[in-house]
């Protein structure tokens, strides 16, 4: 496998990206090619500063350009044709890498994946999956930004690609998938849950009906989907849920000698729940149905991140997502 990883993506660009190449480098032994693109100067400078085993399978490729947070996404995709995202995304296309990498801007990500690489033949619209970490194991909750107004048959796609994913690269044989609604019950919801409800019913056989916004962090399901607006919402809430305990958690701790005591009696337990919720166990979030591999990371991601984001990236193109994604909407007729 060939991965691309922008290097002057994200809040800690270019040292996480780098890192994180260098991680996964080490840990596959440099069975796959990890491409770094980004200022030759800035990538070597900080793999003179790496101390550990020389990378084994890395390349760099220069890239004059930076798409920013500040930038209007299709418009910098459009002027700027030698940064390191849009030029990374065209190695896929001219068949020079299997998959990208980035943690920089999500909506320029987006954009130049679908002008560039397409769509997978028989996707209406690309989904972003975001992953919702809970005690049974994790939900894929998609979309979650790409499409704000969605149809019927979007969201039965996005559930057909969600249970494709899971299927395949965390082995979750036939994932129950759940329309977020406002009830349980089928009359419930406007007119576009309505309309879904009975084009997934009718598509999808592991449908399950509706679920409400409690029933996500449950994990009753394996795959929530919901229209872009009302998933970004959602996910930036639970984000915001997760870091609010944390530091409530601390904050009633410090100070008061007797919850310290308690609080190193039980730190293994706070690690292993802080290590459920984190998001740099999962590396980075598809963006299903473009016919390419296009993995978005969160904008402060570490090397740690980054290093699983490429996990991800490999996984989907050693399990061929996209040809079972074209595959499975022919046979469900979608």
């Amino acid at each position: 496998m060939r991965i691309v990883v922008d290097a002057m993506g994200g809040d800690a660009a270019p040292k996480a990206p780098v890192e994180g190449a260098l991680l996964y480098d080490l840990e596959t032994g440099g069975s796959d090619e990890v491409i770094l693109v980004g200022d030759q100067g800035a990538i070597e400078a900080e793999l003179t500063h790496h101390k550990g085993p020389s990378p084994r399978n890395i390349r760099i490729i220069h890239a004059s350009e930076v798409i920013d947070m500040h930038d209007a996404p299709t418009q910098a995709v459009r002027k700027k044709k030698d940064s390191s995202m849009v030029k990374g995304i065209a190695l896929i296309k001219t068949d020079e890498a299997d998959g990208f990498v980035s943690a920089g801007s999500t909506g320029a990500q987006m954009a130049a994946s679908l002008l560039t690489l397409g769509r997978v033949k028989g996707v209406q619209r690309p989904a972003l999956g975001a992953f919702i970490p809970h005690e049974k194991g994790i939900t894929l909750l998609i979309d979650v930004g790409a499409n704000a107004d969605c149809k019927p048959q979007h969201l039965s796609q996005f559930g057909l690609m969600g249970t494709i994913f899971m299927k395949y690269i965390y082995d979750v044989r036939d994932a129950k998938v759940g329309l977020l609604n406002i009830g349980e019950e089928k009359s419930k919801g406007n007119e576009l849950t309505l309309a879904a409800y009975e084009e997934m019913k009718a598509h999808l056989p592991n449908f399950v009906g509706n679920v409400e916004g409690r029933d996500v962090l449950a994990g009753h399901v394996e795959v929530v989907v919901t229209d872009g607006f009302t998933g970004n919402v959602l996910l930036k809430f639970a984000e915001s849920i997760i870091s609010m305990f944390g530091s409530q958690l601390r904050n009633s701790i410090k100070g008061n000698p007797m919850r310290m005591l308690g609080g190193l009696l039980i730190r293994n337990a706070f690690r292993d729940i802080k290590r459920t919720y984190n998001y740099e166990e999962y590396g980075g979030v598809p963006l299903l149905g473009v016919d390419g591999i296009s993995i978005i990371c969160h904008g402060s991601s570490t090397a740690k991140a980054i290093k699983n984001a490429i996990h991800v990236a490999r996984r989907m193109g050693e399990k061929k997502v996209n040809n079972h994604i074209e595959e499975e909407l022919i046979a469900k007729g979608l």
